[in-house]
């Protein structure tokens, strides 16, 4: 019987193929910066679109063998902020949600945005807009708008010195897909960003 490889070795393999295509040992040489115009192609060095096209392409088999073989692609956080503790699933950067993903990642949107809600009260808060380029403080209320319509949560915090920003994202859709807007409108995602009042966010 074929063995199927899991979640953890698939990162494995992913990482280790990313090394080699930054090292130059995998290129995708019919890959050009611009198809359209030979002349700017001759201009640029190719290599680096050949490096980043032979991990895309490579990636996009895992991501197909991930469905074929019904590999999760869920990861499980632990996020300690002002003394507490949560630990949470989301999906590894590298890899999709397959169906049984998503459905974990909405029975814990709750206790994310729960959890996010309780480390920060008394912060003040942004939603970013323009996708990202800027962000406008917004009320606890418009939050609790933003998740009922969205189906996950995730977490990330930014600290340094007095500096805390901690960030939730409320996403629909392929996480894998969600944070750019070539998963629009599928996938996709809001930023709420969290600091210390009369700070304003940096990331």
């Amino acid at each position: 019987m074929k063995k199927i490889h899991n979640t953890q070795e698939l990162i494995k393999i992913l990482e280790s193929e990313r090394q080699a295509c930054l090292n130059g040992k995998r290129l995708n040489l019919s890959a050009t910066i611009f198809e359209f115009n030979p002349v700017i192609d001759k201009i640029l060095k190719p290599e680096p679109i050949q490096k980043f096209t032979a991990y895309q392409d490579f990636q996009g088999m895992i991501h197909r063998y991930q469905i074929e073989h019904q590999v999760s692609g869920l990861v499980w956080h632990s996020l300690t902020i002002k003394k507490k503790t949560f630990k949470y699933p989301a999906v590894d950067e590298r890899l999709i949600a397959i169906p049984q993903d998503l459905a974990i990642l909405r029975e814990f949107k709750d206790a994310v945005v729960t959890f996010w809600q309780q480390v920060t009260a008394g912060m003040d808060l942004y939603l970013m807009v323009n996708h990202g380029k800027d962000c406008r403080q917004i009320l606890p209320t418009e939050v609790n708008a933003i998740a009922q319509r969205t189906e996950w949560a995730s977490l990330c915090r930014w600290e340094k010195s007095d500096f805390l920003e901690i960030v939730l994202q409320l996403g629909w859709g392929q996480p894998a897909h969600a944070a750019h807007r070539r998963g629009w409108p599928d996938a996709g995602s809001e930023y709420i960003h969290a600091v210390k009042p009369n700070w304003r966010p940096i990331c």
